[in-house]
């Protein structure tokens, strides 16, 4: 079985700048990591590898320094990578991102299984992933909180759903986004990593696409931007007050029921 999952490269930290011109984040010389809930995709593909055989392959789509997640993802198992990489790219959206994501799955090779994190930390959309799955014309299957069984070209998967658990049998190829409660992540391994420092990655831009219209990428492809960004006003009062019990209570009740938080 040939699984592909998706990684992506978010900052390290929420001390990001903002471009104030495009609206998209500062990624360049900043701190970044893995998104963490990739990493519970990752470890998902390699139990299903270790039961039922095949590759992990792990594919992302960023600036040239978003390679070092790929070699990290190398480190906890993952036997080759993609990256996705072109400044016409940049700026792109959800509906964009998907986009470009589903078009370099094309390039490198359609798997069987598609395996995506639920959402990333820095968007928080969790649209990516059906997304992708609707470029690429196959069955998606969100919040998957455990993976049952691989049986006759098909997987049975639980998804969280708001008022039950709901199994479901989708047949390959598909693509699953994985709850952070499905399993526990492996840590990357020192000997792999030294083993897959150099290993060779596959990078694709735009004219490598089968689709080379710029206009469907980046910010030109993208229906939606960010029109203002502007940091939350900040409204905090202090006060000190002195006295005795009895008199700090009775200003406190008096102060909540000016405020109409209590009758």
């Amino acid at each position: 079985m040939d699984i592909l999952v998706c990684i992506k490269q978010v900052p390290g930290s929420n001390k990001v700048q903002v471009d104030p011109v495009t609206g998209v984040l500062k990624r360049d010389g900043a701190d970044s990591k893995m998104n963490p809930y990739d990493l519970f995709a990752l470890e998902a593909a390699f139990r299903l590898r270790e039961q039922y055989g095949g590759k992990v392959n792990v594919i992302t789509m960023g600036p040239p320094q978003a390679k070092a997640v790929l070699y990290e993802a190398f480190a906890m198992g993952a036997d080759e990578g993609a990256l996705i990489t072109d400044r016409q790219f940049g700026g792109a959206d959800v509906l964009a991102t998907s986009y470009t994501l589903s078009q370099g799955i094309r390039k490198f090779g359609m798997p069987d299984l598609i395996l995506c994190g639920l959402q990333t930390t820095d968007g928080d959309t969790a649209q990516v992933g059906p997304e992708i799955s609707e470029d690429l014309g196959i069955p998606c299957v969100c919040n998957v909180k455990k993976i049952e069984e691989v049986k006759d070209g098909a997987i049975i998967v639980d998804m969280d759903m708001p008022e039950d658990i709901e199994r479901v049998k989708v047949a390959f190829p598909c693509l699953l986004t994985v709850e952070k409660d499905i399993n526990e992540p492996r840590l990357p391994s020192y000997l792999r990593k030294q083993k897959t420092k150099d290993q060779p990655i596959a990078s694709y831009i735009l004219i490598d696409m089968e689709d080379k219209n710029p206009k469907h990428y980046g910010l030109s492809g993208s229906p939606t931007q960010v029109e203002k960004i502007f940091p939350p006003p900040m409204d905090k009062k202090h006060e000190t007050w002195t006295g005795s019990g009895e008199e700090l209570a009775t200003k406190m009740q008096a102060l909540l029921h000016e405020k109409k938080f209590i009758g």
